[in-house]
Parts: C-alpha cells; sequence; structure tokens
C-alpha cells in the first residue's frame, strides 16, 4: 500500500463505495464531518435548493470521490443509513474514561449468549481505541435508528442518522483496520428484534401489573418499577438491571413471586420504549445475577 496519505485514503474511500457504502469525507486525523454546516452554507452548488447535511451528500459516485479526495487526506466517513447497514459499536472502558465502564465486546457476547447464538460472524472494523465495528446488511421493510444503550452497556448502534469511521481513516491514536474475513452479514433477526423501533408510548399515567406478595417488597418493586419509568432515553436498559437486581433479593427470600418481578418489570420495560426481547434479556440476566448473590435476610 502507497505511504501517501492522500492516495490511501482515497483507495479506502473509493473501497467503500465499491461495497455500495456512501461516504463523505472527514477532516483530517479527525471524526469531524469535513462538509459545511448550515449557518455557513452558500445555497450553490449541491446546496443550491437546500442546504444538504453529511447523510445527503454522502456518495459511491467514484467522480465525486476522486474530486473530493484530491483537495486534502481526507478521512472516511461512511454514512449507514444510506448505505443499508447497520453497524454494531463496541467501545472498551478506556473509550468510555473509566476503567470500571462495560466493555462493550463482552457485553455483546453475553447477549449474543443469552439470545442463544455465537456472536454474528461478520465485516469488522478495529478502532483506535481497541473497541469494534461489527458491519450487518440492515433489512430493506423498515427505517432503523442509531441507538446508545439499547441493545447493551457500551453497546451502540449506527444506523439512520449516523455514521461510522472507515477503515483506513488515521487518527493521532492510530489507524482504523479492517479485519478482513466474511462479506457483511444480514442482520440477525433476534438483534434486530432489540433495535427495532418501539412502538408510540402509551399515553395517559403508567399502570402496574396487580402485584401479590409483602407489603415491603411490593413497595420495593414499585419504587424500582418507577426508576425506570423516569429513566433518560440512552439509559433506560441499564437502569432496568440495576433496578430488577434489587429486587431480586424479595424472590430468594420468598417474599415475592419471580414471575411477578418479570411481568413487572416487562411491563414497564417496553412501556418507556425498550423493546420487548431486551427487556426480556435484561431482567432474567438481572434477577438471576441477583439471586446468585443474594444475601441471607438476616444479614441485609
Amino acid at each position: 500500500m502507497t505511504h501517501d496519505p492522500r492516495t490511501a485514503l482515497l483507495s479506502a474511500a473509493l473501497e467503500a463505495a465499491e461495497h455500495g457504502w456512501h461516504v463523505f469525507p472527514l477532516r483530517p486525523g479527525t471524526k469531524v464531518p469535513a462538509l459545511h454546516g448550515e449557518k455557513s452554507c452558500p445555497r450553490t452548488g449541491a446546496c443550491a435548493n437546500e442546504h444538504l447535511k453529511w447523510e445527503q451528500r454522502a456518495t459511491t459516485d467514484p467522480d465525486r470521490i476522486h474530486a473530493a479526495w484530491s483537495v486534502a487526506p481526507f478521512n472516511v466517513g461512511i454514512a449507514t443509513g444510506p448505505s443499508g447497514l447497520l453497524v454494531v459499536d463496541l467501545d472498551t472502558p478506556e473509550h468510555k474514561g473509566s476503567s470500571d465502564a462495560p466493555d462493550g465486546a463482552a457485553t455483546f457476547g453475553a447477549l449474543c449468549e443469552r439470545a442463544g447464538h455465537a456472536v454474528p460472524d461478520t465485516y469488522r472494523v478495529r478502532t483506535t481505541s481497541g473497541g469494534t465495528h461489527l458491519y450487518f446488511t440492515a433489512p430493506d421493510e423498515v427505517r432503523l435508528a442509531s441507538t446508545a444503550g439499547t441493545v447493551a452497556a457500551s453497546v451502540d448502534t449506527r444506523a439512520w442518522g449516523g455514521y461510522v469511521v472507515g477503515a483506513g481513516s488515521i487518527l493521532p491514536t492510530g489507524t482504523y483496520e479492517a479485519l478482513r474475513g466474511p462479506e457483511t452479514a444480514a442482520l440477525p433477526s433476534w438483534l434486530h428484534l432489540i433495535v427495532q423501533p418501539a412502538p408510540p408510548r402509551p399515553v395517559g399515567p403508567l399502570k402496574f401489573p396487580a402485584v401479590d406478595g409483602s407489603r415491603a417488597a411490593v413497595a420495593a418493586l414499585e419504587a424500582e418499577c418507577a426508576v425506570v419509568a423516569a429513566a433518560p432515553e440512552g439509559l433506560r436498559n441499564v437502569t432496568l438491571n440495576r433496578c430488577a437486581f434489587k429486587v431480586g433479593r424479595f424472590i430468594a427470600w420468598g417474599d415475592l413471586p419471580r414471575q411477578v418481578v418479570e411481568e413487572a418489570f416487562q411491563g414497564v420495560g417496553e412501556a418507556v420504549g425498550l423493546a420487548a426481547a431486551e427487556c426480556r434479556a435484561t431482567i432474567r440476566s438481572a434477577l438471576n445475577s441477583s439471586l446468585r448473590t443474594a444475601r441471607p435476610r438476616e444479614a441485609a
């Protein structure tokens, strides 16, 4: 491969376009789009009729790519939505700025195991922080949006409204490296269920299912369900996991039936927009962990 950065990055952009992926330039050495913003839009050229954002200007046209990358050694941005992709972004604790943060690859692997599947074998890119991007072909029948923390902690997805830094792009910390292997796989159906658009949230006050158990246990369950209901977008899954874990001790002590707890958290999880399959996996994992570690009532 050539050592001239501009030529190497042009080749990377053209290679991505050959896959049918829509590319656009990122500022040299960064992950920031190199295109002008709406406030500075000259309303000429491609923006003559209206301002076009990076997602709309991303292209597979070799002539446009040659013209753009002849200006500077731009990094390669891949607009996932127009490219028909859903990319799973697995972060590392270092990328989150804390050694206590979950490892995206580990949590995604655990999620796959709970779903009864191996980690999908597909085209992947190693990021400069040590994370991984898993590329999947998105289904045609639905417009999937990007997510943050919906799949699992430190596991984000990029689809419509999002982009990823393509292989060959160069940051001060290193180069995005394509891990060559099989072609891009279709998005697994079980993962599609998790990231598919949530149904409209119900209008009116949230109603909990009828719960049988001791007064203290019922009060704890209702309080933790209320915490899930109030969780901000992007933190709902991790909040559901934490709250279900806290209530698990009451199952261990015989104060609440497990089925009742699962139904209560399932109802509130779906009500705030989490996918049904995502709720079930998170609740079961949290309760299993809580039951394994619960201390006797007298020691709590």
